[in-house]
């Protein structure tokens, strides 16, 4: 006599969220859809597909941690697939949450890395989310501060037990990938000024080493190398070698035996090190693992007890919000990021913050916003002194910055000759290293010559433009000189366009 299959038990916890969410079976169906389709999944749930959950079918893959997603854009609080009464996965697009715990935030952005530095292509094709953004800024301006990060020995150990390391061997020594100092010598020779000084690098770190404040150092260092290849090649350049940097040298340290102070100085290195990757994902259009990256760098941010930090995090999310037209998120991540840093902050950061918000009201076109936030950044910068305590990330906002966010809001909001103005005194004044910023800016000169008449001269600022994109790994980059291009297409017949598009074609 054969057995009976196992009796479901009716989803009670699924069914008083639908009914708390308002839900029909439908509507839930059509919304995991259409969160799958932003993930580049094609699902085809239905109302019917709902009632066999709700009496206890329990769907598979990655649709529970998608269902646990639409509750909590719905119902604005963080939901899980337990929470729904749903079997438990490893969701492959993980990573908004905001971790209630440092260990938390460990394991959530170590699996970002390293998937990452494997072989999930999908995961750079990720959707960016908007409403991925309210739940962990809201979680971080009210959020408190955590009271340990500290890995005592013991704790250390407990941890190594507690996380696996995935079927792999010690960090560092992955079959099939190379280690942090095969990563580090591919990217060094693309620096044009020479070597840079890299710090020594172990051959093996193991989760339990314990970690000094010179390892935290090297991280930084090491930062600072990246960023520099950002700058003047583009994100794509050296991205996969940071990210397995993270994988191979900052994860063990996170999981390492460290004290109070250099746990939180390695929160905050890896915090850096973490928006950097979120950076260089943006810059090849990888929106959605950006917006994760930003977000755990935030977290991270938070256990190094670095609001200051965090709030640069929030400006870097606004950042990418405006890049995608959502003026709406970039202007109220801009305003988190003030509330929480507070009235306190140096004039250079409080510039910069004021700026970003700027540059959302400039893609919602919303003239007397964007120009208060603009007069707001210029006063603060010019309150600024050389003895002021600025932190090393807010260096950079200076009078050749603050020129090219007056550059792109007059851009955004069609007002050419201020634009020319400022972008042209941006250009001027923005050292060479900083050769895709100045792309950026040269096409915004571009186009404002063009909203003045002066066709000759935009083309060849965006031939100009063109050229530089061409040798870069920047989505942005490209992106930049087709919005040029559309903007070209009224003057389509004309001589110099045709000129542009045949200068442009010699490239390819």
């Amino acid at each position: 006599m054969s057995e009976r299959p196992p009796q479901r038990i009716p989803n009670r916890q699924l069914a008083a969220l639908i009914a708390e969410a308002g839900f029909s079976n439908a509507g839930l169906a059509r919304r995991v859809d259409q969160l799958g389709l932003e993930h580049g999944l094609d699902l085809r749930y239905d109302k019917t597909s709902v009632t066999r959950w709700l009496r206890g079918q329990q769907p598979r893959g990655t649709t529970p941690a998608l269902i646990a997603e639409v509750f909590t854009r719905r119902l604005g609080r963080r939901l899980s697939a337990q929470d729904l009464g749903l079997d438990a996965c490893a969701p492959v697009y993980a990573g908004l949450e905001f971790a209630s715990s440092p260990e938390e935030a460990v394991d959530i952005v170590g699996g970002l890395w390293r998937k990452d530095s494997g072989s999930h292509s999908e995961l750079r094709k990720i959707a960016f989310t908007p409403a991925g953004l309210v739940v962990p800024s809201r979680d971080w301006l009210i959020g408190r501060p955590d009271e340990r990060v500290g890995h005592p020995a013991l704790a250390a150990a407990r941890g190594a037990v507690r996380v696996p390391v995935q079927g792999r061997t010690a960090p560092g020594t992955v079959p099939g990938h190379p280690g942090p100092s095969a990563a580090l010598s591919a990217a060094v020779p693309a620096l044009s000024a020479g070597p840079p000084v890299v710090p020594r690098q172990r051959t093996e770190r193991s989760v339990g080493q314990k970690v000094t404040p010179g390892d935290v150092e090297a991280l930084r260092s090491v930062g600072d190398l990246f960023r520099t290849l950002d700058d003047a090649y583009g994100g794509g350049h050296a991205r996969q070698a940071l990210i397995r940097y993270l994988e191979h040298e900052a994860e063990p340290m996170l999981r390492g035996v460290y004290g109070e102070t250099t746990g939180r100085r390695l929160f905050g290195a890896a915090a850096e090190l973490t928006r950097l990757a979120g950076w260089t994902s943006y810059d090849i259009a990888a929106h959605g693992l950006a917006q994760r990256y930003f977000v755990q760098a935030l977290r991270l941010a938070q256990a190094a007890g670095d609001r200051a930090y965090g709030s640069y995090v929030l400006i870097t999310m606004s950042r990418q919000a405006v890049y995608l037209g959502h003026g709406r998120e970039a202007v109220q991540l801009a305003r988190v990021a003030q509330q929480g840093i507070g009235a306190s902050a140096p004039p250079a950061v409080q510039a910069l913050l004021h700026a970003a918000e700027a540059r959302g009201h400039g893609v919602l076109l919303d003239t007397r916003a964007c120009q208060s936030s603009l007069v707001r950044a210029e006063r603060s910068l010019e309150a600024a002194r050389p003895g002021d305590d600025v932190p090393r990330w807010a260096r950079l906002f200076d009078e050749a910055q603050l020129a090219d966010e007056f550059g792109h809001c007059h851009r955004d909001l069609g007002q050419h000759r201020a634009c020319v103005q400022h972008a042209e005194r941006s250009l001027q004044l923005r050292a060479p290293a900083f050769a895709r910023s100045r792309l950026f800016c040269r096409v915004v000169l571009a186009c404002g010559r063009l909203g003045l008449g002066e066709l000759d001269q935009a083309c060849l600022l965006g031939a100009e433009a063109a050229q530089q994109a061409a040798e870069m790994r920047s989505a942005r980059a490209v992106e930049y000189v087709r919005d040029f291009e559309r903007r070209l297409e009224p003057y389509r017949d004309a001589a110099a366009v045709r000129g542009y598009r045949e200068r442009v074609a010699a490239l390819g």
